[in-house]
């Protein structure tokens, strides 16, 4: 169980609006739902999803333990670039959810994980076992999961002060002027699609993205990005921000794609960490999948070509 506590900065603003902006992470039907059980107070009294908020007024959510379900291995192919007795690295295939949720409860990588593994860390609860960060689903690439708990916290820690360093190659609408550049802009829901992160003024995190241009093609260019941080979708929001959405990628750029890929064209080329046992620095990467190394194919073509 976790308690938040906030300070609301504006009159008018719904109590379940205010709190979707807190918790970008959280679904505002999520939200509600805990609101709906009494986990919300303004001014220590439980109100409605509904109520209005003045300036000043003290919201407290507490958010509650996962529910625990009962997660099937699954006899799922992984692709596996590393494995001993403390972690495992994959190289996770576009379309696979990393960890069950709502709608979703197996063909995930969890479920193919607990198949393979005969343990997995526990710190992140029933659902997500072993499972240190993510990659969205129509991402592919290098990700590292934890057999122990004491794995688990290392390596968290690692990413949480960006000791581990993780590469993502995007090909990009547009073409990018600049060689280098360095994306500031907190991140949090937007106010004008709540299925949607967008960089925002009020009630974001903060998110920086630093890219490098690696191959221009015209309409499109492939980038080398490096996170400084780790918000939802922060690559994707960030390269829309600056007006060249990552191809494929319908929520935040355009409805229609001229290539035969299935999601963004977003892939975690390589990630470092220093192994949490053995103390040594390790690196390691994972190729293109089939579908955008085609779609790389096409393009160099066409530039060359030209």
């Amino acid at each position: 169980m976790e308690k938040f506590e906030y300070t609301a900065d504006k009159t008018g603003t719904r109590l379940d609006v205010f709190l979707s902006e807190m918790q970008p992470e959280l679904s505002r039907s999520h939200i509600q739902k805990v609101i709906e059980d009494g986990g919300a107070l303004v001014n220590g009294k439980q109100e409605k999803s509904r109520t209005k908020l003045k300036e000043g007024d003290t919201v407290t959510f507490t958010l509650p333990d996962p529910v625990s379900v009962d997660i099937l291995p699954e006899d799922i192919p992984l692709d596996i670039l590393y494995e001993d007795h403390d972690v495992i690295v994959v190289n996770k295939a576009r379309g696979m959810v990393v960890h069950p949720a709502a709608g979703v409860s197996s063909g995930t990588l969890v479920n193919a994980l607990m198949h393979h593994c005969e343990d997995l860390s526990g710190i992140n609860g029933a659902v997500r076992p072993g499972i240190v960060h993510r990659l969205d689903k129509d991402t592919s690439g290098v990700m590292i999961a934890a057999k122990n708990d004491a794995a688990h916290i290392e390596l968290a820690e690692q990413i949480r002060i960006k000791s581990a360093h993780r590469v993502y190659w995007a090909i990009v609408c547009g073409n990018i002027v600049e060689e280098t550049g360095t994306i500031h802009g907190a991140i949090g829901r937007s106010p004008k699609d709540r299925q949607k992160m967008a960089v925002v003024l009020h009630n974001g995190k903060d998110a920086t993205t630093k890219f490098r241009v690696l191959e221009r093609y015209g309409d499109y260019t492939l980038v080398e990005c490096r996170l400084l941080t780790g918000r939802t979708h922060q690559i994707r929001v960030h390269m829309a921000y600056i007006g060249h959405p990552v191809l494929g990628d319908p929520k935040y750029g355009p409805k229609k794609c001229p290539f035969a890929i299935n999601g963004q064209a977003l892939h975690s080329a390589e990630l470092t960490f220093e192994h949490p046992v053995l103390k040594k620095e390790m690196t390691f990467k994972a190729p293109v999948p089939e579908d955008m190394q085609h779609i790389l194919d096409v393009l160099r073509k066409r530039q060359k070509n030209a």
